[in-house]
């Protein structure tokens, strides 16, 4: 089961590949819009990664089974 932590290493990934893409982006006149690429895609990616799995870790709405009989429903 997955927990809050993974967030955080998440995050640290995520910066070892932005400090990597700074450093080691191709060098010449396009430096600039590489770096700002490759950063701006780590960082949407993580963002995204990031939202979804802690909608799913607290979700706002609990599913219910429409399924069970009376008898067996907990109120």
């Amino acid at each position: 089961m997955a927990n809050g932590y993974s967030v955080f290493v998440g995050l640290v990934v995520i910066a070892a590949m932005c400090a990597g893409a700074w450093f080691f982006s191709p060098k010449g006149e396009n430096n600039v819009l590489w770096r700002s690429s490759l950063i701006l895609t780590f960082i949407s990616c993580y963002l995204m990664w990031a939202i979804t799995f802690l909608a799913q870790l607290h979700p706002l709405i609990e599913p219910r089974r429409s399924d069970l009989r009376e008898k067996y429903l907990h109120h």
